[in-house]
This record gives structure tokens, C-alpha cells and sequence, in this order.
């Protein structure tokens, strides 16, 4: 996807991003989890943890990465959400997905995940797509399970004491593994 792509039933063009993108896709990860902006949509995590979810040098780290993508997802020259999508050998890490607080509920959403799904089937041919979750997030594992993803039980810790991850509200978070198998 070295090129914009534009879905024509949607209007949205998918592009890889670049250096230039950094401030803008900063804000829009910002604005789609933390802080008031982000209860104006339904993937808030404001209530669990408060402080950055990214800063300018882990979305660059994600774009330089020659394994990893940044897509940026655009309607009329627009940002309105992004995702990472990062080739770890027979499958795929989906990561960094936000979509603008203004225009969650509206399908985008499912529309995104599913072009990631076909872009890293089809240019990586992997077989499953993988994506880590707070698991206290019910509502958005049941999103996720909704699209096909499958809880695994399996957890890792949060970063508890690494304010690039967030600042926690409370002192049972960890990460659940979601996975999907990706067929041709």
C-alpha cells in the first residue's frame, strides 16, 4: 500500500503514513481514547487511565518500522482514523486503531478493520490477524468478537510505571491477546 488507495463504495483512501503525518496522527490517537475529547465517542479509555496513549516518537518508530505499516484512512483530504499493521511472521499485529470520536458509530469502523484484514492477507499472506486489548474493555472485545476476533485467555501486564502508556486509574488492567484467522 506504498499508495493511496480510495475505496469507492466509501470514499475513504487508505495511505501509508509519513514523517509529515506525525502531529496529526498524535492528535487523532489523542483525541479517540483519552481525555474529554474522546467521550464523544465509545473507545474512551478516560476512565481507566488518564495521561498520553502515544507521543510523536512511538508513532514514528511505527512508520519507520520496515515491518509495520501506518495507515492513515482519509474522506475528502481529511485524517479521520488510522491503524498499524505490523508483519510478524504467519500473522499479522493489528495496533493504533482510532477513528475520529465525531465519527465512531457510523460503521468506519468495521470498514477499516476489514481492509487492514485484506491488505495484510494479501500482502504478507498471513493467516491470522492478531491485536491486543485491555481486557476490561468488554464492549470493545465484544466489537472485536462481533467482527470474527476470539478471546485466547491470554494476558500480558500492563506497563504499570510507564507514563508513555498512560497513567492508570486502576490496578487491574492487562492486556488480553484477540486473534482471528484470516482466510484467502
Amino acid at each position: 500500500m506504498e499508495t493511496a488507495e480510495e475505496t469507492a463504495d466509501t470514499g475513504l483512501t487508505f495511505r501509508d503514513a509519513t514523517d509529515a503525518d506525525v502531529e496529526a496522527l498524535v492528535a487523532l490517537i489523542e483525541s479517540a481514547y483519552r481525555g474529554d475529547s474522546s467521550r464523544t465517542g465509545w473507545t474512551t479509555e478516560a476512565d481507566i487511565l488518564e495521561g498520553q496513549r502515544t507521543d510523536p516518537e512511538g508513532v514514528r518508530a511505527v512508520i519507520k518500522s520496515p515491518d509495520s505499516r501506518l495507515l492513515t484512512v482519509e474522506r475528502e483530504g481529511t485524517m479521520i482514523a488510522c491503524c498499524q499493521l505490523e508483519h510478524r511472521g504467519d500473522h499479522a499485529y493489528f495496533g493504533m486503531f482510532a477513528v475520529s470520536p465525531a465519527l465512531q458509530g457510523a460503521g468506519l469502523g468495521k470498514v477499516i478493520i476489514a481492509e487492514a484484514e485484506r491488505h495484510a492477507r494479501e500482502t504478507w499472506g498471513v493467516r491470522a490477524m492478531h491485536m491486543t486489548v485491555i481486557s476490561v474493555r468488554e464492549d470493545l472485545i465484544a466489537w472485536y468478537e462481533r467482527r470474527g476476533y476470539r478471546r485466547t485467555g491470554e494476558m500480558t501486564p500492563f506497563p504499570y510505571g510507564d507514563e508513555r502508556f498512560g497513567v492508570p486509574q486502576r490496578d487491574d488492567l492487562q492486556f488480553e491477546l484477540l486473534v482471528k484467522p484470516l482466510t484467502p
